[in-house]
C-alpha cells in the first residue's frame, strides 16, 4: 500500500471547463499506480471539479448557460460582493457542483466511461491559477 500526492496548477481564463484528464492519466502513469482510489481536490471556493462529457462543446457551453441563470450574477441579489459581479455567484456554484472527485484506478487505468473527462469548472471571470491536488491511495 502506498500513497502518493501531486499539485496541478492550471491556469484559467474566464468562466469555462478546462480539461485535466490526460495529466491526471500522465500522473498515473508516471507512477506506475496499479489498484487503488484517486482523490481530486480543489483548494479554492469559486471554482469545482466535475466529470462530464468530453465529446461534445456544446454540453459545456450549455452547463454554463444553465448555471448563470440558476445562480445570475446580479450584484442586487447578494450581500457578499467584495470581488465583484461574479464573486457570490462563484461561491453558491462551487456548492452546488464538487470540491472533491474520488475515482477508481483498476489494472493501472483510471476507470471513466467512453465520453467522460475530468474537468475544472471555472466560475469566475477574470483569469487566474487554479490549484488541484491528487492523492492516490493503493498500490
Amino acid at each position: 500500500m502506498k500513497q502518493e500526492f501531486y499539485k496541478l496548477e492550471i491556469n484559467t481564463n474566464g468562466q469555462k471547463l478546462y480539461e485535466f484528464t490526460d495529466e491526471t492519466i500522465e500522473w498515473i502513469n508516471k507512477n506506475n499506480f496499479k489498484n487503488g482510489i484517486i482523490n481530486l481536490s480543489i483548494q479554492h471556493t469559486s471554482a469545482s471539479l466535475i466529470v462530464q462529457e468530453n465529446a461534445d462543446p456544446d454540453v459545456q457551453k450549455d452547463l454554463i448557460k444553465y448555471f448563470d441563470k440558476l445562480v445570475p450574477m446580479d450584484n442586487n441579489l447578494y450581500v457578499h460582493t467584495t470581488e465583484g459581479k461574479d464573486d457570490m455567484p462563484a461561491h453558491i456554484k462551487s456548492v452546488l457542483t464538487n470540491n472533491q472527485i474520488s475515482l477508481s484506478i483498476k489494472d493501472s487505468e483510471l476507470l471513466l466511461g467512453t465520453w467522460q473527462g475530468i474537468y475544472l469548472f471555472e466560475h469566475r471571470l477574470e483569469a487566474t491559477t487554479r490549484t488541484v491536488i491528487h492523492h492516490f491511495i493503493g498500490d
